[in-house]
């Protein structure tokens, strides 16, 4: 007998719920490389890295968001991503996203940024290198 063909999925971040609710299938990336998580999956927890974020909701609707770094937990047909920031692909704002940029690589190269200043700024470049090429459409 086959087991359910749905699992329920939460995506939170510090400002609220992004998504709740039961999907196919949810793909992501975490720090040792890209996942893809369905129905009764084994436990996992891992760290998440910028990426796409991709729920398949049913066989004709996908959704998709672009993530900030985070954790994933799947326990018992259930799968809760935490994470940074979630904004739907559509949305991102092009020219928002380059002035971050243009600031974080500023953090970056300033001589008087200390070491976990500079941390964070190279932790924000690669989250928004992730979003600038997802805006993109690349």
């Amino acid at each position: 007998m086959a087991g359910p063909t749905t699992f329920t999925v939460e995506v939170l971040t510090p400002e609220g719920d992004v998504f709740s609710g039961d999907v196919v299938q949810l793909s992501t990336r975490t720090v040792v490389g890209e996942i893809g998580i369905l129905a009764n999956h084994v436990p996992v927890m891992a760290a998440l890295r910028p990426n796409l974020l991709r729920l398949k909701i049913s066989e004709s609707e996908t959704r998709e968001w672009a993530q900030a770094h985070g954790v994933l937990q799947v326990f018992a047909s259930h799968a809760q991503l935490l994470v940074e920031e979630a904004h739907p692909v559509d949305q991102l704002d092009l020219g928002a996203l380059e002035e971050q940029k243009s600031d974080a690589e500023a953090r970056i190269a300033d001589p008087e940024t200390g070491k976990g200043s500079r941390e964070a700024a190279e932790r924000d470049l690669e989250r928004i290198d992730v979003f600038l090429e997802l805006a993109r459409g690349a």
